[in-house]
């Protein structure tokens, strides 16, 4: 296709989207629930012709010499797919928050104010490898009235293709408006680039995955925006911290899944306690494969034995998502609260303390989306903070922060409730 049939056919997917939100905004809790049963059962009533697609993509992808790790978070199997529908059950079962009024208050003259949730409209959404995306995406969109554009990335085109049409053409008996759910079908660079000028039709879009697929969107984008670039965590064990606690919730929250956003990348230990939980931090985390990387003082109390590597200023704004960690000896909490909010991504941070004074201006001054105490950063997710389900996990501070769940893609709206009044 060239580029100006490309721009055509994303444009028509937007007015497209955008009618079929207005249709979607008049569904009841009831009906959209019965809806996303319907889609569950479609997706497990067309699970050979998924896999079937699926097949030609991990094809592809071993053709093109994709890691064994990349092939498997593309691969489907049966159980998958009902892991999946299981999911879309799961939404249907959850809270609707749309209609909710969320505060409400009569002014002097008699005029009555409610502010009420709904949906956001059109809801765009760029991601990279995983085809399950394509139905958490969807459904979490639809439970909140709002029609979805999805772009995936060219490793899973197949696989997508159909689990968006399963949806789509499963919910249309029970009521789902035509066109609520669309896949951009094709994996041109130009595609990304008009869905994120296509302000006229799009009222947000949420970009997952890599920092370079981030902020090419950013760079585009029209509309809002929501993202996170990187998950650089922090562990402070303080001066005041039950040392076996941070040595648990360090070990943890480094190794449980280091592949994640939440992982800690910095684990920071007050100079009070260092000569102590140095060595024993160290030993912990080699026994667990991660290699480390230190300042001088960490390196001189972890001894020799556990081969430290000399950390560099880079170490400090790096992502590894993988079993490595670097840690740095800190003079006290000033200096703990400095480094996170210098170095940081303000995604998820944590204090190990006893100190509830310490750990109350950790709380209120690190200026990230989750701050903990005495609890692992894997905590920092939609599923544990028991919204059910999430999109994503934002780290802007504009309408949503944090684990973005059913909530975060709603809107509100007033309405005023009159009797005549007019104004002076």
């Amino acid at each position: 296709m060239t580029s100006e049939e490309i721009r055509q056919e994303v444009l028509k997917m937007g007015a497209q989207a955008r009618a079929a939100s207005y249709e979607l905004a008049k569904l009841s809790t009831a009906q959209k629930n019965a809806i996303l049963l319907a889609m569950a059962d479609a997706l497990e009533a067309r699970r050979a012709e998924i896999l079937e697609a699926n097949d030609l993509d991990i094809a592809a992808a071993e053709e093109n010499g994709l890691t064994s790790a990349m092939v498997d978070r593309l691969k489907l199997t049966p159980e998958r797919i009902a892991a999946i529908a299981q999911g879309i059950r799961e939404v249907a079962a959850l809270h609707d928050p749309v209609g909710e009024v969320i505060r409400e208050w009569t002014r002097p003259n008699g005029i009555r104010i409610e502010k009420k949730r709904t949906p956001i409209g059109v809801i765009g959404i760029i991601f990279e490898s995983r085809p399950n995306v394509t139905a958490d995406a969807a459904v979490l969109c639809f439970k909140t009235g709002n029609a979805t554009i999805l772009r995936g990335g060219k490793e899973a085109i197949h696989s997508n293709r159909a689990i968006a049409a399963a949806l789509q053409d499963g919910g249309e008996p029970q009521g789902l408006p035509s066109h609520s759910i669309q896949l951009i079908p094709f994996t041109d660079r130009e595609s990304v680039r008009y869905l994120a000028e296509m302000d006229e039709y799009l009222d947000l879009i949420i970009p997952r995955g890599g920092a370079g697929l981030i902020e090419t969107v950013v760079s585009l984008a029209r509309m809002p925006v929501i993202k996170h670039y990187d998950g650089i965590c922090h562990t402070y064990v303080d001066r005041a911290a039950d040392l076996e606690m941070a040595k648990a919730i360090a070990v943890n929250a480094k190794t449980q899944k280091p592949s994640v956003c939440n992982t800690m990348e910095t684990l920071l230990i007050d100079r009070a306690v260092a000569d102590e939980f140095a060595p024993v931090i160290a030993a912990a985390m080699r026994e667990k494969g991660v290699e480390l990387r230190g300042d001088e003082d960490f390196i001189a109390l972890a001894g020799p034995e556990q081969e430290v590597k000399p950390a560099t200023d880079d170490d400090w704004t790096t992502e590894y998502l993988d079993l490595i960690l670097s840690v740095r000896v800190v003079d006290d909490l000033d200096a703990a609260i400095g480094h996170i909010n210098h170095y940081g991504s303000h995604h998820s941070d944590c204090i190990v303390t006893s100190d509830e004074a310490a750990a109350e201006r950790f709380l209120n001054e690190i200026d990230s989306a989750t701050v903990f105490w005495n609890a692992s950063t894997r905590f920092s997710d939609g599923g544990e903070f028991g919204f059910g389900a999430e999109i994503g996990i934002s780290t802007d501070k504009l309408h949503a922060r944090g684990p973005m769940a059913l909530e975060e893609l709603t809107s509100y709206k007033y309405r005023i409730y009159g009797e005549g009044q007019i104004r002076g």
